[in-house]
């Protein structure tokens, strides 16, 4: 019989520990600014080309 050594899933020995919710304010503020840039793009090459 093989020798398993289970441990417990629970530890978390592989995770980093991070804060979710900053994780989430910057990556919907980063994407936010992002596509306000894309908009105002748009918005300027509009009106020079009408």
């Amino acid at each position: 019989m093989e020798n398993i050594q289970a441990q417990d899933p629970r530890l978390h020995i592989n995770e980093e520990p991070r804060d979710d919710l900053r994780d989430l304010v910057v990556g919907f503020g980063g994407m936010f600014g992002f596509m306000f840039v894309v908009f105002a793009v748009a918005v300027i090459v509009k009106f020079i080309n009408s």
